[in-house]
């Protein structure tokens, strides 16, 4: 009977192994590092798009609860069109174009995709002169862009109650700034809502939830365009 010795293996062939075994520990490492930031192909996500919903209080959505607001039911809508995107509800009741310009880099700090610049309004009805919202808007715009986010400016239009002359030079604000700064224009928030008693609630400002999904559905190609959801 013959006993046979261990004999250990030649020192390339230990070498080798050694270096298959670091590999697989390097990989099995370099792994659970992308799950555990993830990257993995079970955790990767594609990034969701933020648009900042910017405004005064037909933003905010005076008068209705959060869920039948502008910002909710653009979200809602830009779904239903197959485009997932979160839409952060940024307007406060009664501002200004001073008092958006004065908060809008705090705002900014959620890096949104896109902004719905939507301000005016109050400056109009308190009769702020139109160059002073002018300049205020051209700011934000600014500011927006410089921040790497696209702008889509949500025009307003002039009540009579300030005169001809007044609402001639309010009424072109929009228009005039989407041309001179290239930025997109929705040429009136209110469009198809304004002065309809079905559409809008008892202070005839402001609308209802119907009138909302309105403004929403209205807008919400612009939207789709801008972030890149379709052509």
């Amino acid at each position: 009977m013959c006993l046979r010795r261990n004999v250990p293996p030649r020192r390339d062939q230990r070498d080798v192994a050694a270096s298959g075994r670091r590999r697989v520990a390097h990989l099995l490492a370099g792994l659970g590092l992308m799950w555990a930031s993830g990257h993995g192909p079970a955790a990767a996500a594609v990034r969701v798009p933020v648009i900042l919903a910017f405004g005064d209080s037909l933003t905010a959505g005076l008068g209705l609860p959060q869920n039948e607001a502008f910002p909710a039911q653009l979200q809602a809508r830009l779904a239903a069109l197959g485009v997932t995107a979160r839409v952060v509800n940024a307007g406060i009741s009664g501002d200004t174009t001073a008092d958006g310009r004065a908060r809008l880099d705090w705002a900014l700090a959620d890096k949104p995709d896109l902004v719905i610049l939507e301000l005016g309004a109050n400056d109009m009805l308190r009769g702020i002169d139109p160059q002073l919202t002018r300049g205020n808007l051209a700011a934000m715009i600014a500011e927006i862009r410089k921040s790497g986010a696209k702008v889509l400016l949500a025009g307003m239009k002039a009540a009579p109650n300030w005169g001809a002359r007044y609402q001639k030079s309010f009424d072109r604000i929009y228009p005039e700034l989407a041309q001179e700064d290239h930025v997109a224009l929705y040429p009136f928030f209110l469009d198809g809502v304004a002065m309809d008693p079905a559409l809008n609630q008892a202070d005839g400002l402001h609308p209802t939830a119907k009138g909302v999904a309105v403004v929403a559905d209205r807008i919400a190609p612009y939207v789709v365009r801008l972030i890149g959801g379709r052509p």
